[in-house]
């Protein structure tokens, strides 16, 4: 016999303390107390006798007895009373199941995962019917697949339902998770058993915790011979935006050397092969050069295959090289032709003004010197327009005037400088609060920049009739306009086909935090950390997240699984293996809820006896004094 909630020390104290109190408010409230009465005309006084000081009892020993018997059975069933040894009490295990990507390597004729499932349910079948299991799946994450449960189908079930994730084993975060599951659990702490071959990752060798002094460790055998891709990357060449570079690395997992082919195919043609030697326990890179324009599937294949063919498999959706078309209106384009032909992407086509239309069906239009019909459905230059035509209102028209300043806190006035800048002639312009004033003179803005569903900049005087055109800041002015208008053409876009789970990267020197987001395929923003250069981010399903930093975009394809990196060591006096079968000779039996209801039953029948007779008693003590003190009065 014990109590499963409270010590014994700690259920005297309270039953102690509850029963002193009980006792001192029988004594007080059975005192002689005053009486409130109509009238004293039939009271006799009483002789005053001598004052004795006599010790108080308890009237109604009964009812106290009754109410002491009752707050103990309460207090018994709240300290939870059994019938047994602790040593027989039902007892909380957690059953940690290697779901690591690992486990779909194949060792012999069946994959890892069907041996834990097998050893998982054989020691399901050792522990006492009366004990709880909880079965947890553990990757990158701990994810409990039940409660604690004495549902062995139901246990049968979620086990059998149990496959290989994505990422690598977190041994350590399972083992913390499984503590505090047992910690915060009402019932005696079982086993902490760890059904797989112990694959883990480096994190674990470096911040190692001791093993819990309950774990079993159920091993399974995988001497498999393996390698496979860790990583693919690929970015667009420095000296050739035409031309991929692909960088791949290869791990051997084995104990042996291993001669390897990988080849790369673009949109289903061939794309290149190379021949490389790993040795055991290292890793190999290789390089490749892709020249395209298009858009397209890139896929890298490793041979030969082997037990564990997850990872010799890698794609990657390469975008298209951007471009611009830009259609100028002009009848003279020779002036205007050197500077759009030099900005790279950009295709120029020039038409006289008579071909105008007001749906170009490219992405940015020039207006030179010409009032249109209608204003162009798109982005557009205006170059001195009629101030009748002007998106912008015209304030005035200057001659010979002195250009004053650009503007220093915008992107699209990066880089310029003038030095004594003199117009022959310039419209100024009447801007609106949200326009940009790229350039202005004392009495007002001569090019300006207007945001909106097309975005427009107008300039008031020609660019390359002026003497703008023979400084630095001409072909760089235009070449602000192209990037605000169509920030995607320089855009540097990369690729990388990766493993799922923690995902670690370079920034470039010259990015700032605040400048880098990282999102999902569809726009969903993803956690990440930044220290110094090094970006980090988790995403524990395969799929696609970019990271857009200022003007350059990655594209992680995470469709690569996460292997492990070290095999961890068993420590010494942990138990192995399944258990023999364990059955309860004894198994403790819970009383609360019979003493419960005796408990509530006693209370029931003290007021029952003593409580409404106590009130009756109380209402007829005054008219029985009263009657009293006539009968002596008449006498």
């Amino acid at each position: 016999m014990y109590f499963l909630n409270l010590s014994l020390a700690q259920f005297l104290a309270v039953f102690g303390t509850i029963s002193v109190t009980m006792v001192l408010l029988y004594l007080l409230a059975r005192s002689r107390r005053k009486q409130v009465v109509a009238t004293l005309r039939f009271w006799v006084a009483a002789e005053q006798p001598a004052v004795v000081q006599k010790r108080k009892r308890i009237q109604q020993p009964l009812s106290l007895l009754l109410q002491l018997v009752s707050v103990l059975l309460l207090l018994l069933a709240i300290a939870q009373l059994r019938l047994g040894t602790p040593l027989a009490a039902p007892r909380d295990h957690v059953l940690i199941l290697d779901t690591s990507a690992w486990m779909s390597a194949v060792a012999g004729k069946r994959a890892l995962i069907e041996e834990a499932r097998e050893k998982a349910r054989a020691y399901l079948k050792s522990v006492p019917a009366s004990d709880r299991v909880m079965l947890v799946r553990a990757d990158g994450l701990v994810t409990p697949a039940t409660a604690f449960e004495t549902d062995r189908p139901k246990l049968e079930r979620a086990i059998a339902s149990s496959e290989p994730g994505a990422t690598a084993l977190n041994l350590d975060q399972a083992l913390a998770f499984a503590r505090q599951e047992q910690a915060l659990s009402s019932h005696r702490g079982g086993e902490i058993v760890y059904v797989g071959p112990g694959r883990i990752v480096a994190q674990n060798l470096a911040t190692a915790l001791p093993a819990p002094k309950n774990l079993r460790v159920l091993s399974i055998a995988d001497t498999v011979e393996h390698c496979g891709l860790r990583k693919i990357a690929v970015r667009r060449a420095a000296a050739d935006p035409d031309v991929w570079d692909v960088y791949a690395s290869v791990r051997n997992y084995g104990l042996s050397p291993k001669a390897l082919t990988l080849t790369l195919r673009f949109g289903g043609a061939p794309g290149g092969a190379r021949r490389l030697f790993v040795p055991p326990g290292s890793e190999r890179e290789v390089t490749f050069q892709y020249r395209t324009r298009a858009a397209g599937l890139l896929e890298a294949d490793l041979l030969p295959h082997d037990a564990f063919p997850g990872d010799h498999h890698a794609a990657l959706e390469l975008p298209a090289q951007p471009s611009l078309s830009v259609t100028v209106y002009s009848d003279e384009p020779d002036p205007l032709r050197p500077t759009f032909t030099a900005i790279p992407r950009v295709r120029a086509v020039f038409r006289p003004s008579s071909e105008y239309r007001p749906d170009p069906g490219s992405g940015l239009v020039i207006l030179d010197r010409f009032q249109p019909v209608r204003s162009p459905a798109a982005n557009a230059i205006w170059i001195e327009p009629a101030p009748a035509a002007s998106p912008v209102p015209v304030r005035e028209k200057l001659d010979r005037v002195q250009f004053d300043r650009w503007c220093s806190d915008d992107a699209l006035c990066a880089g310029l400088r003038t030095h004594d800048l003199r117009l022959a002639s310039t419209y100024v312009f009447e801007s609106a609060p949200d326009d940009i004033k790229i350039g202005q003179v004392q009495r007002g803005p001569v090019i300006v920049a207007r945001a909106g569903k097309y975005k427009t900049v107008v300039f008031g005087f020609h660019p390359a009739l002026s003497d703008l055109r023979y400084e630095l800041a001409s072909p760089l002015l235009f070449a602000n306009i192209v990037r605000w208008m169509a920030p995607e053409l320089f855009r540097r876009s990369a690729a990388a086909a990766s493993n799922a789970g923690m995902v670690t990267t370079e920034l470039d020197a010259d990015i700032r935090a605040e400048e880098v987001r990282v999102l999902q395929q569809d726009g969903t923003p993803v956690p990440f950390t930044t220290r110094g250069r090094t970006l980090r981010f988790f995403s524990g399903t395969p799929g696609t997240v970019r990271v857009l930093a200022a003007d350059r975009e990655t594209a992680y394809s995470l469709t690569l699984p996460e292997l492990w990196e070290a095999k961890w060591e068993i420590p010494a006096g942990v138990k192995r293996g399944v258990p023999a079968l364990r059955r309860a000779a004894a198994v403790s039996k819970d009383l609360w809820q019979l003493l419960a209801i005796l408990g509530a039953m006693g209370l029931l029948a003290e007021w029952l006896l003593y409580g409404r007779q106590d009130g009756s008693f109380r209402r007829m003590k005054p008219r029985m004094t009263v009657a009293r003190s006539s009968m002596k009065k008449a006498s």
